[in-house]
């Protein structure tokens, strides 16, 4: 578990994160409204340094994110409207975004797990302190990856 004491602290696991990813991860993020998952998909976007401001896709569900200098375009997706609908999630297309973006999923648990056998679930906690607990679930070929560590001073 890391334990990040503000929001500040989240960004920059994100950052370190999406430093690392490439075309086709999947990253599922879990956890309750206000844990922090949006926070961390702004690191994540810094980190690919891509275009465009990332808020939480809530309304339209999905938003995408022009490759940066990285060249790794990101697809941010917040299944929570979903409500385990596999067929809504179907209809949007993830597996041809995955084959050519990095794809982050809010509430994704129990929903995106179906797009890749390799895939990273973070899950966030947030207790009454505001601090965030973050622990992280490899899958598949994540399991030989590095994963991001919290920063010296977090």
């Amino acid at each position: 578990m890391i334990e990040l004491l503000t929001p500040e602290d989240t960004r920059a696991l994100g950052r370190s994160l999406g430093a690392g990813l490439r075309a086709g991860d999947l990253v599922l993020l879990s956890g309750r409204l206000g844990a922090g998952k949006t926070v961390l998909t702004q690191g994540i976007a810094e980190g690919l340094e891509v275009s465009g401001r990332v808020s939480s896709p809530t309304f339209v569900i999905a938003r995408s994110h022009p490759a940066g200098q990285r060249g790794v375009p990101l697809v941010h997706v917040d299944a929570y409207r979903l409500g385990g609908d596999l067929a809504q999630l179907d209809d949007l297309d993830l597996d041809t975004d995955l084959e050519r973006a990095a794809l982050v999923v809010e509430w994704g648990e129990g929903v995106a797990e179906m797009l890749a056998d390799d895939y990273l679930m973070v899950r966030l906690e947030r207790r009454e302190d505001e601090t965030r607990l973050v622990s992280f679930e490899p899958h598949g070929a994540w399991d030989r990856r590095a994963l991001p560590v919290a920063r010296e001073d977090a």
